[in-house]
């Protein structure tokens, strides 16, 4: 079997990634199993200069907060800032602090020196403004949204005055109450104000969409590009923090799918832009349904790879990646009759696989799933394999 197995697996580069496929995707996602490994990160910044530079795209794209990362496509494409305070300002979820990152924009920055506007590389969050302790007050995107339009549409087709949303929307630090993700009770995401807010963001973006003739004419690219991500942020955030009001069974549910389509709409709107990849874990991109245990139980969701595949087709690629060891948090080496240790007995210590042939290898048989004793890591599940278009496989994780 090892020996069978061996010959589905290749050295991790881009010609080998794009010979799995049928054609270059409009949108290359890459997974991780886990967040903030050295090895991961280092791999992904070679993988994609590589296919930045031999396959031609030109957006890259993490799981990161899409407002903040406007700072970095600044920094980017104009210079804007330096590298120590874009690192600060333009990651969520911390993910600025980590070396992996600030190398990738480096290199992102370096690339863009010289080059025609139309060659440049673009960096994008596709994340909502959201954190696993709660969401961030609409208030960026809702007042970006309102000032854009003010400055070009007729006054009297506005729904409401700028002092109008800073009245209903009151004190941030109300919609950032890190105590409502755990007690509903303590959300305003369903009170008065915010049920208003809702209507007025509708309002505002379907007033985007009837006016798109005169707004591209009256915008550049990059405006028009914004203005839709704020009208699709406001309407997302207000949607989530409604359901972070909800006692339902079906709560946490709602919330991590609200989510994934609010990614999965940002994605949509980056490859009208430019061929596109994506980091993110693994969860978010596969085609499955994704699953994750929280206090109230097993949670089932749907990614945004799952919705972005429905609607891109073979334009949609996804590359899964799977860990043998995370010895420092007690991964130890995966049981040989796991998909994990059918990979693991391999001597290299990366490559990629070819699920096809590794399918067809493995024939009827479903190797048994991984159980991890670290809830950071999440191991792939075997059932899961028809739906991957590759597998990068990493022998062993190290302390960062």
């Amino acid at each position: 079997m090892t020996a069978a197995i061996k010959d589905a697996a290749h050295v991790v580069d881009a010609a080998t990634v794009m010979g799995l496929l049928p054609a270059r995707p409009r949108l290359l996602a890459l997974g991780e199993p886990t967040h903030g490994a050295d090895v991961l990160l280092d791999l992904r910044n070679d993988l994609f200069r590589q296919l930045v530079e031999q396959a031609g795209y030109r957006t890259i794209a993490i799981e990161s907060d899409c407002l903040m990362g406007l700072v970095v496509d600044d920094y980017l494409t104009s210079g804007t800032g330096t590298l120590d305070e874009v690192m600060e300002r333009g990651f969520s979820h911390e993910w600025g602090a980590f070396a992996g990152n600030r190398e990738l924009v480096r290199w992102m920055r370096a690339y863009n020196e010289g080059r025609p506007v139309a060659e440049r590389l673009r960096f994008a969050g596709f994340d909502g403004p959201l954190e696993t302790t709660g969401a961030a007050s609409p208030r960026q995107a809702l007042t970006a949204l309102h000032a854009y339009l003010t400055a070009r549409v007729d006054a009297d087709l506005l729904p409401c005055t700028a002092e109008t949303l800073d009245r209903l929307l009151g004190a941030d630090d109300r919609w950032t109450n890190p105590a409502a993700m755990m007690d509903p009770s303590q959300s305003v995401g369903q009170t008065p104000e915010a049920k208003q807010l809702r209507l007025l963001a509708d309002d505002l973006v379907t007033l985007l969409d009837t006016q798109t003739p005169h707004l591209i004419a009256a915008s550049s690219p990059d405006d028009w590009d914004r203005t839709r991500m704020y009208g699709r942020t406001a309407v997302g955030l207000l949607r989530y923090h409604f359901w972070m009001a909800d006692t339902s069974p079906s709560r946490m549910a709602r919330l991590l799918g609200v989510r994934d389509s609010m990614m999965a709409a940002n994605l949509l709107a980056l490859t009208e832009r430019s061929p596109t990849l994506v980091h993110a874990h693994n969860a978010h991109l596969q085609r499955n349904k994704s699953t994750m245990r929280m206090w109230e139980g097993p949670v089932e969701w749907w990614s945004a790879g799952a919705i972005v595949s429905t609607q891109l087709a073979e334009g949609y690629a996804f590359l899964a990646t799977a860990l043998g060891t995370i010895r420092h948090h007690g991964v130890q080496t995966p049981p040989p009759d796991t998909l994990e240790g059918l990979l693991y007995a391999l001597p290299a210590d990366r490559y990629v696989v070819d699920t096809r042939r590794l399918a067809a290898i493995l024939g009827e048989g479903t190797p048994a799933s991984r159980v991890s004793p670290w809830f950071g890591y999440a191991p792939l599940d075997p059932a899961h394999l028809t739906g991957y278009d590759g597998i990068l496989f990493v022998r062993d994780a190290p302390p960062s």
